[in-house]
């Protein structure tokens, strides 16, 4: 049980849905200390600690409500891991199999939709607005846009929200950590925030807490937890698509006069706030992040829709602060919420069975794969067409940078890599090595892409890009 805890912990942060099912010692032994094999102390409570719930299934007929609550749970609450604990003497008991019986039905608490009317009428009289997108907003880009549009709100992106509305004129694809982002959310009078924690690797990366007040501040949330963490004028709990939908309605029965179409939208400062933002948030960032940035538009560019998958690696960073990729619910990584080192490989083992028609590239650090080398071979077994590129600076560099910008001996960050290209070979994957120049590296991404292509999609290749 403990070798998962991590990934349920990277889980829980990230609000993606997870079943653990796990077993334990025979009932009669639990909590005895009697030295069987995987005992604990008490294994269900360390469970908790990570799990949205966690429940020990002790009779046979527990079983079945167990996991409909768990399907229930996914679909009308903040996801995240479900923990279902089985004693190995129960695992042995008959039990009647029933096909149709795990529930996939919507919760109707999900479809209660609350009185959107105060914050319509807020949004209404509003003259700067800025839309805050986070992971719960991330099933939304159509309402999104269309009330983005109506309200000439520039849309600030988390980075779990990143690939919504891509290449639209008020897309902000850059962290509310950035100066430039931070002067747009000031100047704001009203703050529309969907699907966000607002937590601190989004909103305050460099902790310098000096994120500005948020005025007039709309939260749309599924979890009542996270309405109550901030302060908010507005707080409306339910599913964000369907209360968006709900408050584009009243917008429009307030100003029913106002035109529903965006290229007849009387003003165009909104445009002109998001350009100034993205030009103002690019230019903030070191060149070494630009460069890497070229890079990550690079891959988007040669795998169009593609699902990109990252470790806490400098490439990762870059894009976390800067990025606009070109799906929605497609970029996904450990370095902000929980920030599990050695998920790449893993999480995008998981993306490409998910979603096999579709190309998932991983993007892990030297140091970050070494967490979790041994996945490779389940991708190679399962004939997965990933794209493994490894960013190979030869240590935790970006703990490194971190460390002597603030005068602090930089120790334990050197760990020796292995030779990628052996490793690619002992794993029977074809190999590609490039530096970080744009134009080799676009060279090397085309060179890996018939490769992926020459095996009809049944092989996984390694890229290393050596800085």
């Amino acid at each position: 049980m403990t070798n998962i805890l991590t990934p349920m912990a990277q889980a829980r942060a990230d609000s993606v849905p997870m079943l653990v099912i796990s077993g334990v010692n025979e009932r009669s032994s639990l909590g005895l200390g009697l030295g069987h094999l995987h005992e604990l102390p008490n294994q269900q409570a360390l469970c908790t600690q990570v799990a949205v719930t966690s429940t020990q299934v002790s009779r046979e007929d527990e079983l079945l409500p167990a996991l409909n609550q768990a399907f229930d749970d996914f679909s009308s609450k903040r996801p995240g891991p479900v923990h279902i604990e089985i004693p190995t003497d129960v695992m042995g008991l008959d039990y009647e199999l029933v096909t149709d019986a795990i529930s996939h039905k919507k919760s109707t608490a999900q479809s209660v939709i609350p009185s959107t009317d105060t914050a319509a009428q807020q949004l209404a009289e509003g003259n700067n607005i800025v839309i805050l997108a986070g992971g719960g907003a991330r099933h939304t880009e159509a309402v999104l846009t269309q009330l983005a549009e109506y309200l000439s709100a520039p849309v600030v992106q988390t980075s779990n929200a990143r690939g919504l509305m891509h290449q639209h004129p008020l897309c902000v694809p850059a962290s509310p950590s950035l100066k430039a982002v931070r002067q747009l959310i000031a100047d704001a009078d009203c703050v529309l925030a969907v699907g966000t924690e607002l937590g601190s690797t989004d909103y305050d990366m460099y902790r310098d807490k000096a994120f500005p007040t948020l005025n007039g501040l709309i939260r749309i949330d599924i979890c009542p937890q996270q309405l109550a963490r901030h302060q908010a004028d507005i707080c409306l709990q339910g599913d964000a698509k369907l209360i968006l939908e709900s408050l584009q309605q009243e917008l429009q029965a307030l100003s029913p006069e106002k035109p529903k179409q965006p290229e007849s939208l009387k003003s165009e400062r909104g445009h002109q706030r998001a350009a100034q933002t993205r030009t103002a948030a690019l230019d903030e960032l070191s060149e070494d992040y630009q460069q890497h940035i070229r890079l990550l538009n690079l891959i988007r560019d040669t795998f169009p829709s593609s699902i990109l998958v990252g470790d806490s690696t400098q490439l990762i960073y870059a894009g976390s602060m800067y990025y606009d990729h070109d799906c929605a619910g497609s970029w996904f990584h450990a370095a902000t919420g929980y920030g599990a080192l050695g998920y790449s490989i893993p999480a995008a083992i998981g993306a490409a069975l998910a979603a096999p028609e579709r190309q998932v590239i991983c993007i892990s650090g030297d140091g970050g794969a070494q967490f979790s080398f041994a996945e490779l071979m389940t991708a190679v077994q399962e004939k997965l067409p990933i794209i493994f590129i490894v960013w190979n600076n030869r240590g935790y560099l970006e703990i490194e940078n971190s460390m002597v910008e603030v005068d602090i001996a930089a120790v334990g960050c050197d760990p020796i890599p292995p030779n990628f290209e052996y490793l690619a070979k002992a794993c029977s994957m074809p190999y590609l090595a490039c530096s970080a120049d744009v134009d080799e590296f676009a060279v090397t991404l085309e060179e890996g892409k018939k490769m992926i292509e020459g095996t009809a999609r049944t092989q996984p290749i390694m890229i290393e890009i050596s800085v």
